[in-house]
C-alpha cells in the first residue's frame, strides 16, 4: 500500500468517529487507532502488520517507529493483592441494573465465586465471579467502561 493511500485513510479515522480501522490488502494488512490524548496505549503489532496511531509523528514513540519493544506501564496499583482480569472484551458494568446498588464496592467480604461486576459482550450479559476469597481493596475500573481481555477489573486483597 502506498503512502497516498495510508495519509488519506489517517486523515479519514482522523476526521470520522470510527476509533479504530483494519485494511488487508494482498498480502499486507494496516490497523490505524485513533488515540485522544487523555487515554495512550500502545498496543504489539501483529507480526506481518504495520500499525499506525491517527496522531502527530512528534507523539508516537521512538519505540514504536524502529520496532523496539515497549516497556508496559503497570495498570495495578502499588498495592499487594490479587487482581481479577476480565476474561473476555466487552463493557463493565458494577450493577446488574442500572441504578441499583453496586455487587462489588470497596471494602466487601467476598467470596470464591461470588458475582463482582457484569461485562456485556455482544449483547450478552456476562457474570465475572471472583475466583479467590478475601476484602475488595480497588475498583479498577469506571461503571460504563470498555475493557480489554486480561485487563484488571478489581484487587482483592485475601
Amino acid at each position: 500500500m502506498d503512502l497516498r493511500k495510508l495519509k488519506t485513510l489517517i486523515d479519514l479515522v482522523s476526521e470520522s468517529d470510527i476509533a479504530e480501522l483494519e485494511i488487508t490488502e494482498g498480502d499486507g494488512k494496516v490497523r490505524i487507532v485513533k488515540s485522544s490524548a487523555a487515554s495512550r496505549v500502545a498496543h504489539a503489532p501483529v507480526p506481518g502488520s504495520a500499525v499506525l496511531a491517527a496522531v502527530p509523528p512528534a507523539e508516537i514513540p521512538s519505540a514504536l517507529v524502529t520496532g523496539a519493544p515497549v516497556a508496559a506501564e503497570s495498570a495495578a496499583p502499588a498495592e499487594s493483592g490479587h487482581l481479577v482480569k476480565s476474561p473476555m472484551v466487552g463493557t463493565f458494568y458494577r450493577s446488574a441494573q442500572p441504578g441499583s446498588d453496586p455487587l462489588a464496592s470497596v471494602g466487601r467480604q467476598v467470596k470464591v465465586g461470588d458475582t463482582l461486576c457484569i461485562i456485556e459482550a455482544m449483547k450478552l450479559m456476562n457474570e465475572i465471579e471472583a475466583d479467590c476469597a478475601g476484602t475488595v481493596k480497588a475498583v479498577l475500573v469506571e461503571n460504563g467502561s470498555p475493557v480489554e481481555f486480561g485487563q484488571p477489573l478489581f484487587l482483592i486483597e485475601p
